[in-house]
């Protein structure tokens, strides 16, 4: 199979490898589709994030869907041509985090694309059987391998606590931002405010389900929410939220930062707020399943680049492009080539005429 891989920081090389086989409780799925996330480019351009270090070459990429094309022992044969969307985690199910059913915090975890694991840039991959999510074919291959920042959302949506006639704040219009809108939507909220310091991505916020917009410097004079999530990981973000929460709010911290920030402590326990983090999901594939199903979100309206195997490279740096909101590869593609995957299911008519 073509692979592509990170030889080293600012570098990416597309190689030949041999096709993985599945071990006991794995399924080999052929890729459809992976979505290029900031973390994937932040490797590209730096070589690590916080203490996760690429010391290797590493396939990059974990948001990704594709089809079951042969099974491992003790899973059934019948889910071989299967769609699924991939999420993209393997816990040791017997950490303590794991049993308790917070297997995304497991210490043991093996992830898709943090080194050392290899991630979905490839033609084909393995995973964890229970890890693969049967998608309906109404459900197109783009869609399904966003269903993995759409679960970041959704962790992010349901530990702010915002539900039906409830109020957010969230900072930062990328796509971790606009899925949380749509999630905050489909919660019942009714006043969705977004803010950025980028015109276009707030226009593009207002059609993400997002109530009204706003530039930073307007964050201080606006009525209190019961939450704010920051999806920018820009500290001065950061303050200005958590000063327009009310009492007894929530504090959710998804974007990816500074290490270490200054926070208005006499805020948070003046007003009795809760401050919590979100690393990665637990439990979120069903709803996000039923949310693209019902039609409360839209993942494919958020790509706006497409790319073959061998132009990861520009797929990595599509975020510097004005206007860019999600880079989508297509594994089965080599530039200049018709895509030979299954991709026939749903996709936009830019995608279906490429």
């Amino acid at each position: 199979m073509t692979v592509s891989v990170l030889v080293e920081t600012g570098r990416v090389e597309t190689e030949t490898r041999p096709v993985p086989t599945p071990v006991p409780g794995d399924v080999l799925v052929e890729i459809a589709a992976v979505g290029v996330c900031g973390s994937d480019a932040h490797y590209y351009r730096h070589g690590r994030i916080g203490d996760h270090v690429v010391t290797g070459p590493i396939v990059l990429g974990h948001e990704a869907s594709g089809r079951i094309v042969a099974v491992g022992d003790g899973v059934s044969p019948s889910r071989i041509g299967e769609r699924v969307s991939i999420e993209p985690q393997r816990p040791d199910p017997d950490s303590v985090e794991s049993r308790r059913g917070d297997y995304h915090l497991c210490p043991h975890m093996e992830f898709y694309a943090t080194p050392p694991i290899d991630g979905a840039l490839a033609q084909y991959a393995t995973i964890g059987a229970a890890f693969a999510h049967p998608v309906p074919d109404s459900v197109g291959d783009v869609a399904a391998a966003l269903f993995e920042p759409l679960s970041v959302g959704i962790a992010s949506i349901r530990k702010s606590g915002v539900t039906v006639g409830g109020s957010v704040l969230i900072a930062g219009a990328g796509p971790i931002g606009l899925v949380c809108a749509e999630v905050a939507r489909a919660h019942g909220a009714t006043r969705i405010v977004v803010s950025d310091i980028d015109a276009a991505r707030l226009e593009t916020a207002a059609r993400f389900g997002a109530t009204a917009v706003v530039g930073p410097d307007e964050v201080a004079g606006l009525d209190p929410f019961d939450a704010f999530v920051d999806a920018s990981g820009a500290p001065s973000a950061i303050t200005a939220g958590i000063g327009v929460v009310r009492p007894a709010g929530r504090v959710v911290l998804v974007g990816m930062g500074a290490s270490a920030l200054t926070i208005p402590v006499s805020t948070v326990q003046n007003r009795e707020l809760v401050l919590t983090g979100v690393f990665r999901y637990a439990n979120t594939w069903p709803t996000a399943t039923a949310l693209v199903t019902a039609g409360l979100v839209d993942l494919d309206a958020m790509v706006t680049g497409q790319f073959a195997l061998d132009e990861v490279a520009d797929a990595l740096d599509a975020d510097r492009v004005e206007g860019s909101i999600k880079a989508v590869v297509f594994p089965q593609r080599l530039s200049g080539q018709q895509g030979t995957g299954h991709q026939d299911h749903g996709h936009t008519e830019e995608e279906k005429a490429s």
